[in-house]
């Protein structure tokens, strides 16, 4: 079962992220924990890391802070090298694309090999330019 992201003005899909296993946006989530939380999961990104991933919503306010939240993330992990992919799908997927990461920021992915961070603050400038939620499904 995978987590898929999206933004709906009524009923007409505005964008969305497939974003693959639960596994791999839990993955995403422990390591930002690891790396730039260190005083706590939540403690610098508490609209990322405390939402449950499970049925729900980031509200259209919540976006304004998580795309904050997320553009901090990108700029560290830009930074940072790779690591190898911590999850067998994440690696299938990266191998189909024919990606070889380089920063840390390349190493996760949607289900279309697109880099998935960069994919989410995209959806969240949606949510808040439309003002909708973004859905998690």
């Amino acid at each position: 079962m995978g987590l898929y992201l999206c933004v709906f003005d009524d009923d007409e899909e505005l964008d969305g992220v497939e974003v693959g296993p639960y596994e791999n946006f839990g993955l995403l989530r422990e390591l930002i924990v690891g790396v730039m939380e260190e005083n706590g999961a939540g403690s610098r990104f508490p609209v990322l890391i405390l939402h449950s991933d499970c049925d729900g919503e980031w509200t259209a306010a919540e976006c304004a802070m998580l795309e904050h939240e997320l553009g901090e993330v990108s700029r560290v992990f830009a930074a940072l090298p790779a690591i190898h992919p911590r999850s067998d799908w994440q690696q299938t997927v990266l191998s189909q694309a024919g990606i070889t990461p380089v920063s840390l920021l390349e190493c996760f992915t949607d289900v279309d090999g697109l880099p998935l961070i960069p994919r989410l603050i995209e959806l969240t400038r949606v949510a808040q330019r439309c003002k909708r939620p973004i859905l998690f499904q």
